[in-house]
């Protein structure tokens, strides 16, 4: 399933950086290695780096796939999970009530994220979650409640 409609909100699952990390550390190894007397392993760091490298960027691509939220108009997508903004009554004065369904599909939300729960239309509270809530709360909540003709609100 693809979303439509401009990107109002963005958060990744994770930056890319991570995947330096190893390398640097194994740069950092072989030249400790080369100041000092003895043997040289350059190949060896060469292998660490790339073995790291190659860890870090798997890790950084599934946090990437399960972690992401977007926003538009139409879509909510938490992760792999997509959830109509049609669907969301109230983002804002709703309490997290114990088992609650946490959007995604994981059993709580992702480390390093905070909850957002989220009235849909049929009375259900589920949990979105986002590294910056008060931003999804406030994009959201200009979602859910235009103001139509009336001056009247939906929410």
């Amino acid at each position: 399933m693809s979303i439509d409609g401009p990107l109002i909100y963005r958060e990744h699952g994770s930056t890319w950086w991570p995947v330096l990390w190893g390398p640097a550390f194994a740069a950092v190894g072989a030249l400790v290695e080369q100041l000092t007397p003895g043997p040289q392993h350059v190949w060896m760091w060469t292998v660490v780096g790339v073995a790291l490298a190659l860890g870090a960027f798997a890790w950084v691509r599934g946090r990437r796939k399960v972690c992401t939220v977007q926003l538009t108009p139409e879509w909510l997508v938490l992760g792999q999970e997509y959830l109509a903004v049609s669907r969301v009554e109230h983002a804002t004065d709703v309490g997290a009530p114990v088992g609650a369904r946490v959007l995604g599909g994981g059993w709580t939300v992702p480390k390093g994220t905070h909850e957002v729960p989220l009235r849909l239309e049929d009375d259900e509270v589920v949990l979105a979650w986002a590294r910056d809530p008060e931003a999804l709360v406030e994009e959201l909540t200009a979602l859910i409640t235009p103001v139509d003709g009336s001056g009247s609100t939906r929410s």
